[in-house]
């Protein structure tokens, strides 16, 4: 058996990095096209399924992020297009990433990983967070030995990561040194279930706004493959994003880049677009067809083609 992990990892040396996020706010949609539509709600489906089936069709990318928040937010019905947006990504063969950063203790955190790993909001991987200790994670592990894959915060790409994960602890290293050393150990516990897999299926969250020190994390945690936010709206540039999924030793991809507004936004800079926004003639096949040309050339810009 394949983990979701290693299953992205594949896809990932198939279609290269990039991750594309479906964190869509009907704000990301022009307001005409929305008019078209019973719902804002409808318009934000229409336009997530439009970009999965060109984002599959082009191969220009390895998996899909979803971020649950921007669905909570539209109420029962958001959550109802949050279900069948993740449905559609695992109907691609792609995988997809829930962005749920749930990370709570003993039975709420089974709870949440029940609610994420089976049912009607069922995904490959989600986001989890460490920090109200490490036990927190073992619900979430023990559903990472039946298949399931999990990205834990280590390095985040927002500049409060100082507050908490860049705090120095008494031996000279960070708060972030310490969660790497421990999702090593899950990584380790884990092989034996998985021994002929390149990768762990448990990742890490690792962001691409800061250069300083990507290569020595890249080098800090063989086996561990990273979610790698921050690159394009949030600043983070390619060559950085790249000294994080590129392993000099293996010559395997070893991590994912998302990208979020960038794509959904792309028709607010596309310039063959701007006569027909000003007219509100644009259509949703044409803000789509834009986030697909942005989900290439994204692509393009991550291998340095």
């Amino acid at each position: 058996m394949k983990h979701s992990m290693q299953k992205l990892q594949e896809l990932a040396a198939e279609n290269g990095p990039l991750c594309v996020g479906l964190d869509t706010d009907p704000s990301y949609i022009p307001e005409s096209v929305i008019a078209r539509y019973p719902s804002a709600e409808d318009a934000v489906l229409a336009y997530n399924l439009g970009i999965i089936k060109e984002v599959v069709k082009d191969k220009s990318a390895c998996c899909f992020k979803v971020q649950i928040a921007y669905y909570e937010a539209m109420g029962l019905k958001g959550m109802e297009v949050y279900a069948k947006t993740l449905r559609a990504v695992r109907e691609s063969g792609l995988i997809c990433i829930s962005d749920i950063k749930r990370g709570d203790i003993a039975a709420t955190a089974s709870a949440y990983a029940r609610a994420h790993f089976s049912g009607d909001f069922e995904t490959d991987i989600i986001t989890v967070n460490p920090y109200m200790g490490f036990d927190t994670l073992k619900p979430f592990t023990e559903w990472c030995a039946k298949g399931k894959g999990i990205f834990v915060l280590l390095r985040t790409s927002n500049p409060g990561m100082e507050d908490i994960e860049g705090q120095v602890l008494a031996d000279g290293t960070y708060v972030l040194d310490h969660v790497g050393k421990e999702l090593i150990r899950i990584k380790n516990e884990l092989d034996s279930v998985f021994p002929d897999q390149t990768c762990s299926p448990v990742g890490a969250v690792v962001g691409c706004t800061e250069h300083s020190n990507a290569k020595q994390l890249r080098f800090d945690f063989p086996g561990i493959f990273f979610l790698i936010p921050g690159y394009g709206a949030q600043g983070g540039a390619a060559k950085i994003a790249q000294a994080l999924f590129e392993n000099d030793k293996t010559g395997l991809i070893t991590g994912t880049v998302n990208s979020s507004r960038g794509i959904l936004c792309a028709w607010k800079k596309d310039e063959s677009l701007q006569e027909k926004i000003s007219q509100g003639s644009v259509t949703m096949e044409d803000i789509v067809a834009s986030a697909a040309r942005a989900s290439l050339a994204a692509k393009k810009d991550l291998l340095g083609a």
